[in-house]
């Protein structure tokens, strides 16, 4: 995915979206609703209803970029409240956006001798 690069600021925007929205209904919900400056240079995630549907709204410094995703299989993993917003790495974005669940990532055990 061509995108905004590591060390930038995610907000996750928690409940469901109406997917129909476009790049304006989007930013204002991040403007509205996350309390955040939509060209600020931070990527607003949005999921749909049913989960399998992401939007990612970024605005690159000429305009805004939205990337729009559908599984074919399986759901986004989201939080669970209703309303509000939760912060994301842009490694846990980069998870998110592979559909691997960032809550709970498996980074397997750790060596069992070193050197």
């Amino acid at each position: 995915m061509i995108g905004p690069g590591t060390g930038v600021r995610v907000y996750l925007a928690c409940g469901a979206t109406d997917m129909r929205k476009g790049i304006a209904g989007l930013a204002a919900l991040a403007q509205d609703v996350l309390r955040q400056k939509p060209t600020g240079g931070a990527v607003f995630a949005f999921r749909g209803r049913k989960g399998d549907r992401l939007k990612l709204l970024y605005w690159d410094g000429q305009g805004f970029c939205l990337y729009y995703k559908v599984l074919q299989r399986g759901r986004f993993p989201w939080p669970n409240t209703a309303t509000g917003s939760a912060r994301l790495t842009s490694g846990q974005l980069a998870m998110l956006w592979e559909g691997i669940d960032w809550r709970r990532p498996d980074w397997g055990a750790p060596p069992a001798r070193v050197g």
